[in-house]
């Protein structure tokens, strides 16, 4: 009876995995879709994906940390490209995204003519200040001003010949004070609601490139959103003794922008966090996870090996430094104890058009999961 007990539980428990992770890929699927357009700054994307946000917090019951709006406002600049992202190398027509990007510091412009080669991998027409790069991956990201050249980047596989003529025509639009907004939400404590824990996430991705492209970004960080909200609804369900403290940051990817941002305008008493977990690109860990500061903060570095071993979880629990690759960094040089966690192995898209749903494995997004509930249980013990 017994052992046909434990088979029932242990079946129980599998579905509740399966549930959790289908659950998760809905989510994903939501975030990576067409309507927020990459959540960055063309199409409303960064709006909708913070609206949707907000209600979810607010559908979930999380109280807002000021009032009853979830959102903190701020306004930072950025180059975008909205419109025409016509680009034609050698005579044949490229792709958006998969054939070329243009670099996001690039100014808009309309022209044709012949490329001189500055070296292996770079050509120019002086004229017109086009430059052409041949690139082994097209990794794009975001600037905050165009500069007085357009340089686009091309796939060297693209080529069989060199780069000798070219035929563009390309649209930006400077935005000066682009609106954008963290999303914030609170857990109350139980027991000590005045001490704070608190998961972080960058909500925001590259947005879209011309009218026809889009960066899904499902690992960076559909993923880590998507971890960030199930933790929500697992501490509302199961009420801890710390409050609990939720922030979805945008302008992650134009420099850590939201993050610095909350730092200096904080919602909350920074000198009461106990600890901060940044996630971000949790889709993966066929190789484990690196946990940046692990060496500024050893104790708590050590408690997290300790449970991470103890329970089988990760392959492997890596050990970084200081770091100022994600948005824990500006918590951290205001003396608030943060981690930043990443997953490591699996996909390699990353800040491209092939970073999507379809592909992400999410191999150990139950394990960090309960990593990170356990890790935070440690933490609020008397």
């Amino acid at each position: 009876m017994n052992r046909f007990i434990a088979v029932v539980l242990l079946l129980i428990c599998i579905k509740s995995f399966a549930q959790d992770v289908d659950a998760a890929r809905k989510t994903i699927d939501t975030l990576t879709s067409e309507y927020f357009w990459g959540r960055g700054y063309t199409n409303n994307g960064l709006k909708k994906a913070a609206e949707y946000l907000a209600a979810e917090f607010k559908h979930y019951g999380l109280k807002p940390l000021t009032g009853k709006n979830y959102c903190q406002e701020f306004q930072f600049p950025v180059n975008t490209f909205p419109g025409k992202m016509d680009v034609s190398v050698n005579g044949i027509e490229l792709i958006p995204g998969r054939d070329f990007i243009i670099t996001p510091d690039s100014r808009g412009t309309k022209a044709k003519g012949k490329l001189t080669e500055q070296d292996s991998t770079h050509f120019m027409n002086a004229e017109s200040r086009v430059i052409v790069s041949l690139e082994n991956k097209l990794t794009w990201s975001v600037a905050d001003k165009a500069q007085d050249y357009t340089n686009i980047q091309v796939l060297k596989s693209v080529f069989k010949e060199k780069p000798s003529s070219f035929q563009i025509n390309i649209e930006n639009k400077e935005v000066a004070a682009f609106n954008a907004g963290n999303v914030c939400g609170l857990v109350k404590g139980t027991r000590k609601p005045d001490s704070l824990i608190v998961i972080t996430a960058h909500y925001d991705h590259l947005g879209g490139m011309g009218k026809e492209t889009f960066f899904p970004g499902a690992n960076d960080n559909a993923s880590g959103i998507t971890l960030l909200l199930n933790l929500a609804k697992h501490y509302l369900e199961n009420p801890p003794p710390y409050s609990i403290v939720f922030i979805c940051f945008a302008g992650e990817e134009a420099g850590l922008i939201g993050s610095k941002y909350f730092s200096e305008h904080p919602l909350i008493n920074l000198s009461s966090i106990r600890f901060l977990i940044n996630i971000d690109l949790a889709g993966t860990g066929d190789e484990g996870i690196t946990v940046v500061n692990a060496s500024v903060f050893p104790k708590e570095f050590a408690i997290l090996k300790e449970i991470n071993t103890a329970n089988h979880y990760l392959t492997q629990v890596k050990s970084r430094g200081k770091a100022a690759n994600s948005d824990h960094y500006w918590f951290t040089e205001k003396g608030v104890p943060s981690f930043f966690i990443y997953t490591l192995g699996g996909i390699k898209a990353y800040h491209d058009v092939f970073d999507v749903a379809e592909t992400l494995p999410l191999t150990e997004y139950s394990d960090l999961f309960n990593l990170i509930t356990t890790f935070n249980s440690r933490l609020m013990k008397p």
